[in-house]
């Protein structure tokens, strides 16, 4: 039975859904098996979407060095109804900004912690566009499939 990999992200911009699609590309690494890779913008995301989830991908821009309302909204509609359900599941994330990408990186970590999350990978951080920003992108999705294909 394959394992569910859901990928919740706010990609309002030509260059946040290049990222996106970076990440889902690593995802999607054809040496990486048994692996379901959904991908589910934070307006859209529910509960069920999280429970169903055996590992999570975070995306944002960072908006004022916090994390978009888009993604903050999605934390606060399943925060609750999910916790203790999630706990010791892996994830990372990634945060695009030129500006305080730090503190978007940091508001989705105690997000995380609270839920009891195992961080699997750091956050990256990308402040430029360009082939580094989605290599970047693609070994973060690759490697937490990978992780969860094991």
């Amino acid at each position: 039975m394959p394992r569910t990999l859901l990928v919740v992200h706010h990609t309002p911009s030509p260059l946040t859904r290049e990222l996106l699609e970076a990440v889902l590309d690593g995802a999607h690494d054809p040496e990486i098996t048994g692996v379901d890779v959904r991908s589910v913008p934070a307006l859209g995301a529910t509960v069920p979407d999280v429970l169903g989830a055996d590992g999570f991908l975070f995306g944002t821009p960072a908006n004022f060095g916090y994390m978009s309302g888009a993604l903050k909204h999605f934390f606060d509609i399943v925060y609750y109804p999910c916790l203790g359900a999630v706990a010791g599941k892996p994830y990372a994330a990634w945060v695009h900004g030129n500006d305080d990408t730090v503190g978007a990186g940091r508001a989705i970590e105690k997000i995380a912690s609270g839920w009891g999350l195992e961080k699997v990978f750091g956050t990256v951080h990308i402040a430029e566009s360009g082939k580094p920003a989605r290599e970047r992108c693609y070994e973060l999705g690759g490697t937490v499939a990978a992780g969860l294909s094991i």
